[in-house]
């Protein structure tokens, strides 16, 4: 409709009388368009004052009045780009590594210390039912591993994936808990060979979960584990109360609950309120997903000491020395003794540092004063899925009600909070991007009436790349700070003959957003080759699915170790 209507075409655009003379344009489909990339801005002292005067067919080159568009895509660059230089960016991470050495000092909800000391041999082996509950997908799978060293280490039976929308991140109660129940028991409903296995075991199937919210470990004794188990009888790696959330979820209900005692209970409401089959399954191992993933990564790759999730939420994992933790930080369980027992995996809760650490803008204290969280997750606010599309919308908004962007009014689909979504970032950011091919693209996910000139579609994609590249550069410096850490608190990498360290890339956003991986590697390079000689390359991995995976292999460990 957008193409038929300017087809041919001809266009007066409206200037101020004193203003130099603007020729007509004639507009064809026919025609190439400029690319996004070589569109030039109009003059200030060309841009009339009130786009509101023109007709519906003039508006569609209508130019962007006043100056006042482009003052604040300059603010905009300046305010999220200003700390992303290289000494910045090592100023950044210095203060972030110093925060995450008093956190594994003190209390907190940061640097959990996992029932995982050891990481995978590589060896495990066995048919596991994994879950991966994130923030916007919930992951069903039944696994057979078969040891690194066979062709296929991992077969995949079969995986079910469920959108986690905000109807379900709005469910009351336990009705959260039933709804994964449903999905576990559709998951083997769909399959014969899944259903059949379940049903010809008279032993349950083990079951292990990535969990992406903080959870808090707790004692409990092994049913079956006898009290000379060398890792501590005393903890259990099936047990964990809910901290809180985030992410647009709603817990009070069961936060402080266990884990455990929660699914198992809504497997059991299922079986008793339906005419299904039982499930016949036994929950082994509650890991963190950025925990499921280190371990499913170190299953396949030994150079594996660190896991980043960078998806709709943000947090990694990393295997440190026990001696770098205080005894504080397990809580009511029982320091492990033994000095076989030299490290243990940290669940670090990346979302929860850099209050103190990362400027910010009056669109992130907007966001962050809204949000039903305040101050909870500040790095993750600042960089994660769910908000930088929320940090655009913001921005958009501002510039409609001061600036004339789309003639002052909002268009409908920007008026909801958090309801820009990242897809929608990353395929303004593609490249190659006429400008034509934007307009009618913007008009099709805004419904709007007059597709945006030329002036507005670069100023939306400029903002919405500047709040990206603050997003890579505050995630790598991030991981540089993580890095920094291992290399500072374990002698044991000098030693173990790796010549770089891998880290595991779990997310929508660092696996699937348009080069964000590619230009924070890049700058990660250029960051280790800047602040310190000697040190360890770290090389992101995209490791596909590999949280609902690492669930599998923690079951599998959980199995081993008793």
């Amino acid at each position: 409709a957008l193409a038929s209507q300017i087809s041919s075409t001809m266009i007066v655009v409206h200037h101020p009388p004193d203003a130099p003379h603007l020729h007509s344009v004639k507009t064809s489909v026919a025609e190439d368009v400029t690319p996004l990339n070589e569109v030039k801005m109009d003059p200030v002292d060309t841009l009339v004052e009130d786009p509101r005067q023109y007709s519906d067919k003039e508006r569609l080159l209508r130019p962007v009045y006043g100056n006042r568009l482009n003052l604040l895509l300059e603010e905009v660059q300046n305010l999220h780009e200003r700390e992303l230089r290289v000494d910045s960016l090592i100023a950044l991470s210095s203060r972030l590594q110093a925060e995450f050495a008093e956190r594994l000092q003190s209390e907190s909800q940061c640097m959990l210390p996992s029932h995982n000391y050891t990481l995978p041999n590589g060896r495990e082996h066995g048919t596991y039912l994994a879950l991966e509950v994130g923030g916007s997908t919930l992951r069903v799978a039944l696994l057979e591993l078969n040891g690194k060293a066979s062709t296929q280490s991992v077969r995949i039976r079969r995986c079910v994936a469920s959108n986690i929308d905000n109807r379900v991140r709005n469910l009351k109660g336990l009705q959260f808990f039933d709804w994964i129940a449903a999905q576990v028991q559709e998951m083997f409903s769909g399959d014969r060979e899944a259903r059949d296995h379940l049903l010809s075991n008279s032993q349950p199937i083990p079951m292990g979960i990535a969990w992406s919210f903080p959870i808090e470990s707790v004692s409990r004794s092994l049913p079956h584990t006898v009290t000379t188990d060398k890792f501590n009888s005393q903890t259990s790696i099936r047990s964990g109360n809910i901290i809180g959330m985030g992410k647009g979820f709603h817990c009070s209900t069961y936060k402080g609950s266990d884990l455990g005692d929660l699914i198992a209970g809504a497997c059991q409401r299922l079986v008793s309120t339906t005419a299904s089959y039982n499930l016949n399954i036994r929950l082994d191992a509650i890991v963190n997903d950025s925990s499921a993933a280190l371990l499913f990564r170190a299953y396949v790759e030994p150079s594996t000491r660190l896991a980043v999730i960078l998806g709709t939420g943000l947090n990694a994992a990393i295997h440190l020395p026990l001696s770098s933790l205080h005894k504080s930080k397990f809580g009511t369980r029982l320091f492990p003794s033994n000095p076989e027992i030299t490290h243990v995996l940290v669940n670090t809760e990346l979302s929860m540092f850099g209050k103190d650490v990362f400027p910010t803008t009056r669109w992130d204290e907007d966001l962050n004063a809204h949000h039903i969280l305040p101050d909870y997750q500040p790095l993750e606010y600042l960089l994660a899925g769910k908000y930088i599309g929320e940090i655009v919308r913001l921005i958009l908004v501002e510039a409609t009600e001061t600036c004339g962007l789309f003639d002052g009014r909002l268009p409908q689909a920007l008026s909801r909070h958090f309801s820009l979504e990242t897809r929608t970032l990353a395929s303004i950011e593609a490249e190659p991007f006429p400008y034509l091919t934007v307009a009618m693209y913007l008009c099709d996910q805004w419904q709007l009436e007059v597709a945006p000139n030329s002036a507005e579609i670069r100023f939306i994609r400029q903002v919405v790349l500047a709040v990206t590249r603050r997003s890579q550069g505050y995630f790598t410096a991030a991981v540089h700070a993580l890095t920094l850490l291992l290399h500072d608190l374990d002698d044991s990498l000098l030693d173990s003959g790796l010549d770089h360290i891998s880290i595991g890339c779990d997310g929508s956003v660092i696996n699937k957003y348009p080069e964000y991986m590619e230009k924070s590697q890049m700058l990660l390079d250029e960051m280790v080759q800047t602040d310190r000689t000697g040190q360890k390359r770290a090389i992101l991995e995209n490791a596909g699915e590999c949280a609902v995976l690492g669930a599998g292999v923690a079951a599998a460990m959980a199995n081993a170790r008793d």
